[in-house]
């Protein structure tokens, strides 16, 4: 069994929600070993001149930081 914890972390690209998960990942793991899984909590997008500007996604990583035996 192992025990995990949650953070919410917030990313944004001007490609796509998908990259902007890439970079939550690639950000988190910079600090954060072991990560689990992402959960995406809200996705939205900023405009400009009538074109999205930035996707943005606010996130739950989850990782662990125990195992117990």
């Amino acid at each position: 069994m192992s025990v995990l914890k949650v953070i919410e972390i917030m990313g944004n690209s001007t490609q796509s929600f998908e990259d902007a998960v890439q970079n939550v990942i690639k950000e988190a793991s910079k600090s954060v070993k072991n990560i689990k899984s992402v959960y995406i909590k809200d996705m939205q997008v900023t405009v400009s001149n009538n074109k999205i500007a930035q996707y943005r996604v606010t996130t739950k990583v989850s990782f662990g930081i125990a195992s117990l035996a």
